[in-house]
């Protein structure tokens, strides 16, 4: 027995392009949402550092409310006032601004950990999308494959 392999039916040349073609659908995806969680930690920054910046501001600083359309109300927050927060489902909690900050920070370091474990799935997925398109390259003119590509998905749940 030769350890030559037998060259790929086109059926599995098919597979391999629908296999490449949903490994970048796939990708895409999580490059979108990469995305989406850099714009979250964003806005979560910006309402960290706003309600710290409060603590640190002359007394009764003016601000502007916005409230939608890019419109924009004066107010003056007292001190002390409670903050509202978004905790999911609709749903608004008053509590301490110092509790707020905390919370806030939380969810920043958790996002942080899923932008880290996305890019991590992302740079699994873009190594599969070369060694596929490698190897799809290769069979199109004539040469033997390259390596064999393991059959599961990326980020799985």
């Amino acid at each position: 027995m030769s350890g030559r392999r037998e060259p790929p039916t086109e059926q599995q040349v098919q597979e391999d392009l629908v296999r490449l073609d949903a490994y970048r659908n796939q990708l895409n995806a999580m490059v979108q949402q990469f995305q989406y969680l850099s714009a979250s930690k964003s806005d979560h920054v910006r309402a960290q550092e706003t309600l710290e910046g409060m603590e640190r501001a002359k007394a009764n600083p003016e601000v502007l409310v916005p409230v939608g359309a890019d419109a924009f109300v004066r107010g003056i927050p007292e001190r002390d006032a409670k903050v509202f927060l978004g905790v999911g489902s609709g749903v608004v909690v008053e509590l301490d601004r110092g509790k707020v900050v905390e919370l806030i920070a939380q969810r920043a370091e958790r996002i942080d950990q899923a932008a880290t474990d996305l890019e991590g799935q992302i740079r699994t997925l873009e190594e599969r999308i070369q060694l596929l398109s490698r190897r799809l390259e290769a069979l199109s003119q004539g040469a033997a494959p390259a390596e064999e590509l393991p059959m599961t998905d990326v980020g799985g749940d």
